[in-house]
């Protein structure tokens, strides 16, 4: 099992590091890792009475820094800084480490809170949708939605609410009550008496504009049953409504 250092809320040495350089607000692509050296080593003080297998790298890293501020403190003859420059440069190697070491944690961070708000969101498991094979007779015939939409409208505009034409406020208010049940239930037996059912014929049978909306869903509801369908001779010619002879039951099921 890997072992997870933790001291002082700092998982590891490269995480104490990062914290140092953000509370002394430096850039961590340009600084002098000696700087943080002293602050370093005064986190290290307080591991003393702990078990060396779980501070061993803090300390390796403490040698490290060690070394690196020995050598800026030492004069530099020009063979040195030539070393300086080369990739086994402790202090450029440690830099590089911090710096892959902060890619991750910013990583990690992420997909914390990724997986913090995944929390509050609940899937659902994809299901097989299978395919409804299509019906032999048609629904609609020789008219489109968007007709049946504009007959609606055309129905609409023939009937004017009642007006209080003295402007008082009347002592009770009766309200006009229509089911839409009620009149699936009438408009189904009238067109099975009669065969079928012409729209001017449905616009008679209202009385108010509250009765042709009532009347209008129970016909839409009608046609999503499969019931009737609407049918149309040709362009500007009555619609109809007719029983699908087929349907084989003339119960209503709601």
């Amino acid at each position: 099992m890997e072992l997870q250092i933790k001291i002082h809320n700092f998982q590891g040495p490269f995480d104490l590091l990062l914290h140092l350089i953000k509370k002394n607000q430096l850039d961590i692509y340009n600084i002098k890792i000696s700087e943080i050296t002293g602050q370093y080593m005064e986190y290290i003080e307080n591991l003393k009475e702990m078990d060396l297998e779980v501070t061993s790298e803090f300390i390796v890293i403490a040698s490290t820094l060690l070394q690196i501020k020995s050598r800026e403190l030492l004069p530099k003859i020009q063979e040195e800084k030539e070393d300086d420059l080369s990739e086994e440069n402790p202090e450029k190697i440690l830099l590089d480490k911090l710096i892959e070491y902060k890619k991750f944690k910013n990583a990690a961070s992420y997909l914390k809170g990724r997986l913090e708000k995944g929390f509050t969101v609940y899937s659902k498991k994809p299901e097989i949708i299978e395919k409804k094979e299509e019906e032999d007779k048609d629904i609609f015939i020789n008219i489109t939605i968007l007709e049946l939409y504009n007959l609606y409208n055309e129905l609409i505009t023939n009937y004017k609410d009642k007006i209080n034409l003295n402007n008082t406020i009347p002592d009770k208010i009766e309200l006009d009550e229509f089911k839409i049940e009620d009149k699936m239930e009438y408009l189904k037996n009238k067109i099975i008496e009669n065969k079928n059912l012409s729209f001017s014929q449905i616009s008679k049978m209202c009385i108010c504009k509250g009765e042709v909306i009532v009347t209008f869903l129970a016909l839409l509801e009608l046609i999503r049953i499969k019931i009737v369908k609407v049918v149309q001779e040709g362009n500007f010619k009555e619609i109809y409504l007719e029983r699908i002879e087929d349907n084989g039951t003339n119960e209503l099921y709601y």
